[in-house]
């Protein structure tokens, strides 16, 4: 089989063209920069943005499926600029698919489509995706997963949406990376009470789960044109499992503590000002980090272990073991 991964020199997308190369697919991948660490795999390299339509059409000539995991991800930026990448970007994908007989497109979509601030425990696809967002990348996401589910069907394309949540592990440039140098300059504090749980994916199960799904995918098989939850098996106490991570690695816990109505309400401002100035980068803090932080947001996978067999492939333990020691090198 023919594979495109589009964002294959992101984290996730990388990881899978590795696991496709692996298993003898005939694999390509396109993306703005050349990826690091894919050079003596046989694999072809599209140069170019989801946004350009026609390097989309030609990276997708004689394909048999995509897996899209390209997108402008954070919390920070124009609308504009994550709606050119998540939607444009998206709807480039699907339009190529349909004019060169396409059959599968796997899609990368996000549990924070579904995320309004309050707590999620334990929801499943049946949960509703707000009307109103609480930043660009979630609002962005959720119009793309709705254009990818439309589309199953639509001239033998199947689609399904995979919603992996927090992917970690060795390769992550972002995410830890990030937790660890803000922990180190003593700027992180505990939002909340401290004890809400959240679902994390290790990146070996999150790429398991889309290599799965687009073995499974078919158009007359249940999971065509739906979305599903994937992550490990069981949530984390998230400022628990942070701190875990950190004293492994020698670096002082996050003890500071600040209350969630007051980092909201401190989000607010340095948001404010972000925009009256026109401010790069990220902000430090914004009511949508603030939210995030303080609640609960785990999800119930079953209908991905049941519709498809989704089942992860490396324990909380030895997950954790590894991305600890991909850290400290």
């Amino acid at each position: 089989m023919r594979v495109l991964v589009t964002g294959g020199s992101g984290f996730l997308g990388k990881a899978i063209v590795k696991k496709l190369v692996e298993l003898n697919y005939e694999v390509s991948y396109i993306s703005r920069h050349k990826a690091k660490g894919l050079d003596d795999l046989d694999v072809k390299w599209f140069e170019g943005s989801i946004e350009n339509l026609e390097i989309v059409e030609d990276s997708l000539k004689d394909q048999n499926a995509v897996i899209h995991t390209a997108a402008k991800a954070g919390y920070w930026g124009s609308r504009q600029s994550y709606y050119q990448t998540n939607v444009v970007g998206t709807q480039n994908i699907i339009n190529a698919c349909v004019k060169h007989k396409v059959n599968k497109l796997v899609f990368t979509s996000s549990p924070s489509i579904v995320f309004n601030g309050n707590d999620l425990k334990g929801v499943d696809e049946s949960i509703e995706i707000p009307n109103k967002h609480l930043c660009y990348y979630s609002e962005t996401k959720s119009i793309a997963e709705r254009l990818v589910l439309t589309a199953n069907g639509n001239k033998n394309l199947a689609t399904v949406s995979i919603r992996p949540h927090l992917i970690y592990g060795p390769g992550d440039n972002h995410l830890l990376p990030r937790v660890i140098k803000s922990a180190k300059a003593g700027k992180l504090k505990i939002v909340g009470d401290g004890l809400n749980k959240v679902d994390v994916i290790y990146i070996d199960n999150a790429v398991e789960a889309h290599v799965k799904a687009l073995k499974v995918l078919e158009l007359n098989h249940v999971m065509a044109g739906r979305a599903y939850f994937v992550a490990d098996d069981e949530p984390v106490i998230l400022w628990e499992w942070l701190n875990h991570i950190l004293n492994e690695m020698d670096i002082k816990p996050i003890s500071k503590r600040i209350s969630k109505s007051t980092a909201y309400n401190i989000g607010a401002v340095i948001e404010f000002f972000y925009k009256l100035f026109n401010m790069s980068g990220e902000p430090p803090m914004t009511r949508f980090v603030a939210e995030s932080l303080a609640t609960n947001h785990y999800f119930n996978c079953d209908n991905a272990k049941n519709d498809w067999d989704y089942k992860t492939i490396v324990g909380p333990k030895n997950s954790l073991s590894k991305t600890i020691s991909s850290l400290t090198r």
